[in-house]
């Protein structure tokens, strides 16, 4: 979510989180990390976002010039999602709060749909 820069933040973790906080934002970049995907492949990874919700973080997450949209002049329209150069400087940190995760679920013994899917590829 662009914010006005003019106010300002009270520190940077402020700034970082106002960026990446949104409630899909960080499974949206998670999804883009080395792919470019379309607006439906992305629906489909995150069916529990709405559209209105799912556009919503994506035109905060371009504002902010994180993401790349390119609009293709075709019928129906298509439309691709990938991550800026500035978005890319964020993989690190999505993979290591991706890590977090998996062993937070781990400890708690939470089930988990993504956990599943690496303990099944494992076992085939």
């Amino acid at each position: 979510m662009v914010k006005d820069t003019k106010k300002g933040y009270q520190c940077p973790l402020e700034a970082t989180m106002n960026i990446i906080g949104g409630k899909y934002k960080g499974i949206i970049i998670g999804h883009l990390i080395n792919k470019t995907l379309r607006y439906n492949e992305l629906q489909k990874l995150i069916p529990q976002a709405t559209p209105k919700m799912l556009i919503q973080q994506l035109k905060e997450l371009e504002a902010d010039g994180i993401i790349n949209r390119k609009l293709y002049p075709v019928v129906p329209p298509k439309t691709e999602y990938s991550l800026s150069k500035r978005g890319e400087t964020l993989i690190p940190i999505i993979i290591e709060l991706n890590k977090w995760g998996i062993n937070y679920l781990k400890e708690e013994n939470i089930p988990c749909k993504y956990l599943d899917e690496i303990n099944k590829n494992k076992n085939d």
